[in-house]
């Protein structure tokens, strides 16, 4: 890879940790603070969230009728997602140790907070639970699948890909056949447990 490009990546994984920090630690100062795995906002928040919550009846006649009728649509998807869940979990589970690759954390990708929000009714907060999961599950499966591809095949397509996992920027560039044997062995040891944060 390009010494440039190199930088220019190294940069933006500093600045994008910067930006990570800084969101995470700007509504902390606003509205709520996380202690432990509680999330605790401000009494008059609290107050505030409470009188703006739509109760259950006044939601059902206020929201939109589409989003009813689609609902078993939506959530009979829970089927595919708990099977994908599944089988990925084991796959990570059973080979990964073989292949000396770090596992990925469920916690890390998989947030359940939102229930925590004391203006959405009980509907809104279920609709919320299975949002965080879907969303949350495609991301770790997202990771497992990245770290795979890190370790049996590091290439960059030839074409250019709307969206990549963020692993994707570091690999090789397509045709970079020189050592190729010696830099997947570099992309291998950079996934095991005392590796996996620096690249």
């Amino acid at each position: 890879m390009n010494e440039r490009i190199q930088q220019l990546l190294d940069q933006m994984n500093v600045l994008e940790d910067e930006l990570r920090t800084a969101l995470s630690e700007q509504p902390s100062t606003m509205f709520f603070q996380i202690k432990g795995k509680r999330v605790e906002f401000e009494q008059s928040i609290k107050e505030t969230h409470r009188r703006l919550k739509r109760n259950f009846f006044r939601w059902l006649i206020t929201d939109r009728p589409q989003n009813l009728i689609t609902g078993p649509i939506i959530y009979a998807m829970i089927i595919p997602l708990l099977v994908t869940d599944l089988f990925v979990s084991f796959y990570q589970l059973t080979c990964f140790p073989i292949y000396g690759i770090k596992k990925v954390r469920r916690t890390d990708y998989i947030i359940f907070d939102r229930q925590n929000l004391s203006y959405l009714n009980f509907i809104e907060k279920f609709h919320c639970t299975y949002c965080a999961y879907g969303t949350g599950m495609i991301a770790y499966i997202s990771e497992i699948v990245a770290r795979t591809e890190q370790y049996f095949c590091p290439i960059k397509h030839a074409r250019k890909v709307l969206s990549t996992h963020a692993r994707y920027s570091r690999f090789l560039d397509f045709g970079e056949a020189e050592n190729y044997e010696a830099k997947l062995e570099e992309y291998r040891q950079a996934l095991s447990a005392n590796n996996i944060d620096k690249k």
